[in-house]
């Protein structure tokens, strides 16, 4: 339910206290105006900052932070879908696509950032249109010639080519993520009820592919000359910088693009309904949804804070209404709230998700009798003083990452026009009690028209709540549309500086490697942990030896629901109780189990870590395990685990390992096998506590402000609940199935629009510098990065994919090679045939010596990102101890890849990557795919999965 609804988001401030303008002006070169600096008092989450405008219009905010060696770059356009017109949608996102297929002066934008070890991409909502990147901070320079010279010089590169398979990648993402996706119609479904015809939300930000087709190389164009100039753009930059010299450059790249037409602000346009709008959707799914969105008001006003607390109390966690009443009751699979804000409009959504049976007419009566309930017992003043405590640690936890803080100036200024909002936030939180949230209830959904959307299987329209009173016609536009009459002429950037020269790095940078520290203590417990003092909060990844290749192998999905039922409360408390205890500390906690161990991670503010842990030590110690809990929860895991061959992805990740292994455990699908969990007792999941949740073997990772001698203190309170078994825990060993010749194997999934596309084969164990590593250094240029050869052939070159590539994962035990791809339908042939080809070639022909330059440069500089937040700090040891691999194994891959040569990488090509050594998986509609297929010259085999 993840893609099909978001939790309601407002960011709050933490501490209160009077933020500091610069009283004075920073020297700023010709041409830049300092407009003010923001400097909070200590302690606030406020993140400070200097604010410039170019003459041009362009905003710049900056943000210093050298904890770390390096830059964020964020250029963010005030133009989404809003902006479009009726009948012209997706012109936003299309666009966003073009901004990365090269400028006048750069061949391709993705490259140049990769291959210093920087990430980059992009992103388009609503409202805002997102260009972001993220380098080692000498390379600043070289961001901001490659972002100006696609606002200066984009229109010169733009090809009716490139125009062609842009169109057919974004067609290839709408099926993706929307077509073929599960529940991925519901908000497009939901924004055609809920606005009027020609409203900004009323059509989906990726577009309708009616329009995608009618648009041309013109369209765009004009696009970009109306939205794209530097007057209706922010240029956020945090990170490691020198604020001088920043501006310098800045002033260099973008002073002398010429401003675009003037762009005002957009109005707010709420809307209200006049009666209850019912609607169904149909889709490939299992577990019917019911969805019922209610219009509210604006964003960032006392009304969306309130309706923000509303949807907390009702449902955002385990101690919400809804929850309480409807999951932990056992009648819904799942529900939730949420308030959800754009620019122009606010909406409250409620759903229920119902098991395969069930009517959603039966879901609604819950949902509203949820309503009722909650209108006779209110909302506490305690309920909303741990919903304020949550708002002050999440806002600390967001300072821990220049990529938040980044996000936070950026966002606030591209939509408010000011990025110091945080203390009016915290003032519209304070205000909130129980009696205005009652009256936002009252208000907003007490006996309002609202949209109720029922998402039910193909033929199953009994299930819905009512008949559909509401069917969504679109007028045909490709009559009625006009072509713009406003014609605007080229905009022409003067070139007084040579743009054609990439700027060189700035100076080397100083990677920070975190410096482990190690206790092995009379608890049983292994500690690790290093020093991260940049926020007062500390993050602990616990590991118990409870995974599941600990099964037996009739208990296949043991470990995962024990490590739920722990989750259902302890030490005398409820589920509920337990996270309300959470929330009034501004900590959390999750569990859940792996192939190895089941883990438990924290993150808490210092100051609250002993009673964080303290509490997860008596809940773990001391679970509850009734009967009653059990039931449900085993009752809800099954109608869970029907929804999983509702996705693509998952069918392909199971023939996967149906097809390479022959053992029970591994051929069983994550999270266990139906009738094993069917047949599973409370005294299963007591036994398998017994036996496995110990601290012997156990280990604990601690990152955060807090010193070695700390960490070992909190570590040893801690005590062993309960003794470790004589017998070591019996893990269970892979029993590979080979094929002798490659053959195609087709999963159905009728209807599907894509196909998901997968060859796999056996690989290696886990290592850090010698077989595996050297073959995952091969593919690189094969199929793991987006200018590999895979990618740049499906997406770039045939536009058949969103995206395609390949990986070698590998693990304690094993490993395996697979090349993926998900591609429209009528490519499905061709697109084996270039994977093939592509393997083939690299297996048969290796790779060029500009491919190992271009993997050489992209991995020199990659570190210096590795370690920034607590949680990359904390993966790292976690890895570190997992594979017993020296403190500096990272320094000796850099080794290996400033001195592999291409013979090596070619040896690891011609062993790993020959396509005869692979079976290929087929996910799509066998009726259509089956006769298609046997053109390839292969064995094409139905597959009817085991396990589903």
């Amino acid at each position: 339910m993840q893609r099909l609804l978001l939790v309601s988001f407002f960011v709050l401030a933490s501490l209160t206290g009077c933020q500091l303008l610069g009283p004075q002006a920073t020297p700023t070169p010709e041409g830049i105006t300092w407009i003010k600096t923001v400097s909070p008092p200590e302690g606030s989450a406020q993140v400070p900052y200097q604010e410039f405008r170019l003459d041009n219009g362009l905003t710049v905010l900056l943000h210093q932070d050298h904890s770390d060696p390096l830059v964020k770059v964020d250029m963010r356009y005030h133009v989404g879908s809003s902006r479009e017109e009726p009948g012209k949608s997706g012109f936003a996102h299309f666009f966003e696509h073009m901004m990365f297929e090269g400028s006048k002066h750069v061949d391709d934008h993705g490259k140049r950032i990769k291959e210093v070890g920087g990430y980059n991409n992009g992103s388009t909502d609503r409202d805002t249109t997102q260009y972001y990147q993220t380098v080692p901070a000498n390379e600043l320079e070289r961001v901001l010639w490659l972002e100006s010279d696609r606002m200066g010089f984009l229109l010169e590169a733009v090809s009716q080519r490139k125009f062609e398979v842009q169109r057919d990648t974004v067609k290839n993402e709408r099926a993706y993520r929307i077509d073929n996706a599960p529940y991925g119609r519901v908000n497009e479904t939901i924004n055609q009820a809920l606005y009027p015809e020609g409203h900004p939300y009323s059509w989906p930000v990726i577009g309708y592919v009616e329009d995608l087709d009618r648009v041309d190389v013109g369209d765009l164009k004009q696009f970009f000359l109306r939205w794209y100039g530097p007057n209706n753009a922010t240029l956020t930059i945090g990170g490691d910088i020198d604020v001088q010299q920043t501006l310098a450059w800045v002033n260099k790249y973008f002073g002398d693009i010429p401003a675009g037409p003037e762009v005002a602000d957009p109005e707010p346009q709420p809307i209200t309904l006049e009666a209850d709008r019912y609607v169904t959707l149909e889709d490939q799914i299992s577990q019917p949804v019911l969805v019922i969105t209610f219009p509210t008001g604006t964003p960032d006003t006392d009304t969306s804070t309130r309706l923000g607390v509303l949807a907390s109390v009702l449902g955002q966690d385990r101690d919400s209404l809804l929850y309480q009443s409807l999951v932990q009751s056992g009648k819904l699979l799942s529900a939730g709230a949420s308030h959800r804000c754009g620019e122009l409009a606010c909406t409250f959504e409620l759903y229920g998700v119902g098991g395969q049976q069930q009517s959603l007419a039966e879901v609604e009566t819950l949902l509203m009798d949820a309503l009722a309930t909650f209108e006779q017992q209110g909302v506490s003043k305690a309920s909303i003083a741990r919903i304020k405590t949550m708002a002050e640690a999440d806002d600390i936890f967001a300072l821990q990452s220049v990529d938040g803080k980044v996000e936070q100036l950026a966002s606030d200024f591209s939509l408010f026009g000011d990025a110091n909002r945080l203390e009016a936030r915290l003032a519209r939180l304070e205000a909130v009690t129980p009696e205005n949230v009652m009256e936002s209830f009252h208000r907003w959904l007490k006996g309002k028209p609202a949209v109720y959307l029922s998402v039910v299987p193909y033929e199953r329209t009994d299930l819905v709540a009512k008949p559909a009173n509401f069917v969504y016609q679109r007028p045909d536009y490709a009559q009625s549309v006009a072509p713009s009459q406003e014609k605007l002429p080229p905009r022409r950037t003067p070139e007084n500086i040579d743009r054609t020269q990439v700027p060189p790095a700035s100076g080397s940078v100083t990677v920070n490697v975190p410096k482990i520290y190690r206790a092995d203590l009379d608890n049983g417990i292994h500690l690790a942990g290093t020093e991260s003092r940049e926020t007062p909060t500390v993050t602990l990844y616990m590991t118990l030896p409870a995974g599941t290749l600990m099964e037996p192998n009739d208990k296949r999905g043991l470990a995962n629901l024990t490590a739920q039922m722990v989750t259902e409360g302890g030490a005398g408390m409820t589920a509920a109780e337990l996270t309300q205890a959470l929330k009034q500390l501004g900590s959390q906690a999750s569990i859940e189990a792996d192939e190895h161990e089941t883990y438990i991670t924290i993150t808490a503010l210092k100051k609250h870590v002993g009673e964080t842990l303290q509490l997860v030590h008596k809940a773990l110690s001391a679970p509850t395990f009734s009967e009653q809990d059990f039931t449900r929860v085993k009752a809800q895991l099954l109608e869970g685990m029907a929804s999983r061959a509702d996705d693509a992805s998952w069918l392909a990740d199971q023939a996967t390992r149906e097809l390479l292994f022959q053992d029970a455990v591994f051929r069983s699908p994550r999270g266990g096998v139906m009738e094993d969990i069917e047949a599973l007792t409370i005294d299963d999941v007591r036994a398998f506590y017994r036996q496995h949740y110990v601290l012997k073997g156990s280990q604990l990772v601690v990152v955060g402000d807090v010193s070695r001698d700390q960490a070992v203190t909190l570590a040893n309170q801690i005590t062993p609940w309960q003794e470790a078994p004589r017998s070591q825990p019996q893990i269970a060993r892979a029993v590979p199935r080979d094929e002798k010749q490659p053959q195609i194997w087709l999963v159905d999934k009728p209807k599907a629009p894509q196909t998901s596309i997968r060859m796999v084969r056996h690989g290696m164990p886990y290592d850090a510098t010698g077989e595996m590593f050297i073959t995952r250094l091969a593919n690189f240029n094969l199929g793991g990065n987006f200018n590999s050869r895979i990618n740049q052939n499906l997406r770039q070159d045939k536009g058949y994919t969103y995206g395609a590539g390949g990986g070698v994962y590998s693990g304690r035990q094993l490993g395996t090679i697979e090349f993926d791809a998900d591609v429209r339908a009528d490519a499905t042939v061709d697109a084996i045939n270039q994977l093939w080809q592509e393997m083939a070639n690299a297996a048969e022909n290796g790779f060029t010596p500009q491919e190992l330059a271009y993997l050489r440069q992209s991995s020199g500089q990659r570190d210096a990102l590795s370690y920034e937040t607590p949680w990359e700090k904390a993966g790292l040891i976690a890895h570190v101890e997992e594979f017993g691999l020296p403190d500096n194994y990272r320094d000796e891959q850099q080794a290996i890849i400033q001195t592999i040569d291409l013979e090596r990488l070619n040896q690891a090509a011609r062993r790993w990557f020959n396509p005869n050594d692979y079976q290929i998986i087929v996910v799509g509609d066998a009726e259509q795919l089956a006769p298609e297929l046997k053109a390839l010259g292969l064995p094409v085999n139905p597959l009817t999965l085991e396990y589903r």
